[in-house]
C-alpha cells in the first residue's frame, strides 16, 4: 500500500491511474464473490423480462380483436343511416301477419343487414353481430336457423345492459358457444354488448358482438413458444387457455400484482401478468420456473469466462488511454501557470466534445472575456472622464439662476402678464428638476408633472397648441420611474408627430402582473413601415451595443430616444421591454414596460422587427 505522503506528491496523472485500477479491481473481486447470491435473482428478472415481452406481443394481438369489437359498436351507434332505420323500426308495433311483416321488414331494411354483412368481416376477423329492438324486432349478419337472436333476452348478462348509459360496454365472459354450425369446432365463444340511447336516454335498440374463442387462443399458441399462456377475469375464471379443458375453471392460485413464483400442478412455475383495458380481465403466462433459469444460467457461465480473460487486457489498455487523455490537463497546467505571470494572450486550443474539450474552451473564452473586461473598463474609464469634464463646463450655480426666474415671474406677475408668468414658472420647475437633481427615480407624478410643463414650453412656439391628455390611474401616480424618461418621447410627439399643428398627446398607463405598462401616443403624420423599420433598428442596436443610434431625435439637455432605452437596458436588464408602432397618416405610439419596485442589471428584451 502507497505511503499517504507519497500518494500526496505523485502526479494527477499516477494518482488516476491508482485510482482507475482500483476502482476497477476491487469490485470485480467483490463481484466474483457474491455473484451466486444473486445470479438466480439476476436470472429471474431476466426470465421475467422475457415473458412479459412475449406477453406484451400477445397482448397487441389480443386488443387489436377486442379493438375491433369496440369499432363495430361504435360504428352502429354513429352511423346515422342505421340508427334512423333502428329508431324508426324501434317506434312501430310488430304486425300480427309475421310471414309478410318478416318480408316488408327485410326487403325495406336489405341496406341496413348488408352493411353489417360487410362490417362483419373488418380487419379480416370474423364477428357475429346481433341487433335487438325493444319491440322484438332483430338484425343479425347470421341466418337464424344459426341462433334465434330473441334468446340473447334470456342470457343473465341481458338485464345489466339497462343500467349502462352512453358509450358504456358490458364485456361477457367466456359462454358456450351457441351458434349451431359453430359448437362442434369452437366450443365457447366471447361477446361484447352495449345499449343505444336517444336523446331522450331511452334504449331504441342493443347491439351484441360475437367472436369465437379460439380466435384468442389461436394467438397463445401462435406466439407463446409452447408456454402456457390464459385470459382470466378479475376472479380468476379462465376466459381462454392453450388447452380448451381449463375454460370456465378457476385458477389454483392467487392472481399476482405483476409476477410471483407460485405452485402449479405440483411445480414452482414463474406467474407473470399483464393487465388489460378491457374489463378487470388480465393475461396470464405460467413457465416452469427450473427450465428459465436452466436456459439462462449457460449464458451466465460463458459471460463469466469472458469476463476473466478481459480483464487483463483491459488493464493494459486503460493505462493506456489514462495516459493519453490525461495530456490535455497537463497542457492545461502548464498554461495557468503561463497566465499566472500575467500574459494573458496565450491559448490552450483545446478542442473536443468531451469535458476536457470543453474545459480548454472556456479557459480560453474566459482569457477572451478578461482581455474584453479590461478593454470596456478602460473605455467605461474614459467615458466617466469625458462624462465629468463635460458637467464642469456645463456647471452654473442653479440657486441664482432660480432666484432670477421668480424675480422676473414676479415682475411680469405684477404687471398683470399671467400667462408668461406661468411660462416663466413652468421654465423654473424644469429647471429645478433637471439641475442639481441626484436620484436616478422619482415618482409617475413628479416625471407627469415635468412633462406638463414642458409642453406648456414647447406651446410657446407653436401656431397651435398641443393638449397633453392623461389616463392614469390614481394609485399608479406613486410608482418609481427612471428621471426624464417620457420628455423625449414627448418631444418627439411634438416636432415630429403634430409638427407645427395642434393635436393631443394621450399618456396612458395600465397595469400588468409585476410590471407597469406606459404608452405615449399622438395622432400625428406618422411613418411607412421601412421608416419604422429604421427608426426600430437604429433605437434597438444602441441599447445591445451600448452605441448611441444615429437618428435625430434628441430632446431636452440632450437626451434621445436611443439613449433613453440604453438607460432603460441598464437599469432594468431583461425585465424592461420597449416597442414603436407608427401607421402613415395615423399618429406613432411609444410603449415601455418595466417592473414594479425594481432595478436591474443585464441585458434587455425589445420588440424589435
Amino acid at each position: 500500500m502507497l505511503h499517504p505522503k507519497l500518494l500526496k506528491s505523485s502526479s494527477f496523472r499516477l494518482k488516476l491511474m491508482l485510482a482507475s485500477v482500483a476502482c476497477i479491481l476491487i469490485p470485480t473481486c467483490i463481484t466474483l464473490v457474491v455473484s451466486n447470491l444473486v445470479t438466480e435473482r439476476a436470472m429471474r428478472e431476466q426470465a421475467v423480462t422475457g415473458a412479459r415481452n412475449t406477453l406484451q406481443l400477445v397482448d397487441g394481438y389480443v386488443s387489436k380483436l377486442m379493438d375491433l369489437m369496440l369499432y363495430t359498436l361504435n360504428y352502429i351507434q354513429v352511423d346515422a343511416e342505421i340508427n334512423v332505420v333502428l329508431r324508426e323500426q324501434a317506434s312501430e308495433p310488430v304486425r300480427p301477419d309475421a310471414e309478410l311483416e318478416y318480408k316488408r321488414f327485410y326487403d325495406e331494411y336489405y341496406t341496413v343487414i348488408k352493411k353489417l354483412d360487410n362490417l362483419s368481416m373488418a380487419g379480416g376477423e370474423q364477428f357475429f353481430i346481433t341487433i335487438l329492438l325493444p319491440n322484438g324486432k332483430s338484425y343479425t349478419n347470421y341466418p337464424l336457423d344459426e341462433y334465434d337472436p330473441v334468446r340473447w333476452r334470456e342470457e343473465p348478462w341481458f338485464s345489466h345492459l339497462r343500467n349502462l348509459s352512453g358509450f358504456e360496454t358490458y364485456w361477457v365472459g367466456t359462454e358456450p358457444t351457441v351458434f349451431r354450425t359453430r359448437k362442434t369446432n369452437h366450443p365457447y365463444q366471447l361477446s361484447v354488448a352495449r345499449p343505444l340511447r336517444n336523446s331522450r336516454t331511452e334504449i331504441y335498440a342493443y347491439v351484441i358482438v360475437t367472436m369465437l374463442e379460439d380466435d384468442i387462443s389461436s394467438i397463445f399458441k401462435q406466439l407463446g413458444g409452447g408456454q402456457e399462456i390464459a385470459l382470466v377475469d378479475g376472479g380468476g375464471r379462465i376466459l381462454s387457455h392453450t388447452d380448451p379443458g381449463k375454460i370456465g375453471t378457476g385458477l389454483e392460485f392467487e392472481l399476482p400484482d405483476s409476477h410471483g413464483i407460485v405452485r402449479y400442478n405440483g411445480n414452482d412455475v414463474l406467474v407473470v401478468r399483464q393487465k388489460m383495458q378491457y374489463a378487470d380481465w388480465s393475461l396470464l403466462l405460467m413457465s416452469p420456473y427450473r427450465e428459465s433459469i436452466a436456459r439462462l444460467n449457460n449464458s451466465s457461465k460463458a459471460v463469466y469466462l469472458i469476463l476473466f480473460a478481459s480483464f487483463f487486457t483491459f488493464m493494459l489498455v486503460l493505462v493506456f488511454l489514462i495516459d493519453r487523455f490525461t495530456n490535455p490537463l497537463r497542457r492545461l497546467g502548464r498554461l495557468a501557470e503561463t497566465v499566472q505571470r500575467g500574459n494573458l494572450q496565450v491559448r490552450s486550443r483545446i478542442r473536443g466534445q468531451d469535458e476536457i474539450g470543453y474545459l480548454g474552451t472556456s479557459f480560453d473564452q474566459m482569457l477572451d472575456r478578461i482581455n474584453e473586461m479590461i478593454r470596456e473598463i478602460t473605455e467605461e474609464q474614459m467615458k466617466k472622464r469625458q462624462a465629468e469634464l463635460a458637467m464642469l463646463q456645463a456647471q452654473i450655480n442653479p440657486h441664482f439662476l432660480f432666484n432670477v426666474l421668480n424675480s422676473i415671474r414676479m415682475s411680469i406677475l405684477r404687471k398683470g402678464d399671467r400667462e408668461n408668468a406661468e411660462v416663466i414658472e413652468s421654465l423654473s420647475r424644469l429647471l429645478r428638476m433637471t439641475i442639481g437633481q441626484d436620484n436616478e427615480h422619482i415618482s409617475l407624478r413628479e416625471e407627469i408633472d415635468l412633462v406638463s410643463h414642458y409642453v406648456r414650453l414647447m406651446n410657446m412656439r407653436r401656431r397651435e397648441k398641443a393638449r397633453l391628455d392623461l389616463d392614469i390611474p390614481e394609485d399608479a401616480l406613486a410608482e418609481q420611474v427612471p428621471r426624464f424618461f417620457l420628455q423625449p418621447v414627448i418631444e418627439n410627439a411634438l416636432i415630429h408627430g403634430l409638427k407645427n399643428g395642434g393635436g393631443t398627446i394621450r399618456v396612458g398607463v395600465r397595469y400588468e402582473p409585476e410590471r407597469l405598462v406606459i404608452a405615449v401616443q399622438d395622432g400625428g403624420a406618422g411613418m411607412d413601415r421601412d421608416k419604422l423599420e429604421k427608426l426600430k433598428a437604429s433605437i434597438f442596436s444602441s441599447g445591445e451595443t451600448g452605441e448611441r443610434g444615429t437618428e435625430n431625435l434628441h430632446g431636452f439637455s440632450g437626451i434621445g430616444l436611443s439613449n433613453v432605452f440604453e438607460r432603460m437596458c441598464i437599469m432594468y436588464g431583461k425585465s424592461f421591454a420597449m416597442d414603436i408602432d407608427s401607421e402613415k397618416d395615423r399618429g406613432t405610439t411609444v410603449t415601455f414596460t418595466i417592473p414594479r419596485g425594481e432595478v436591474r442589471r443585464g441585458d434587455v428584451q425589445s420588440d424589435a422587427g
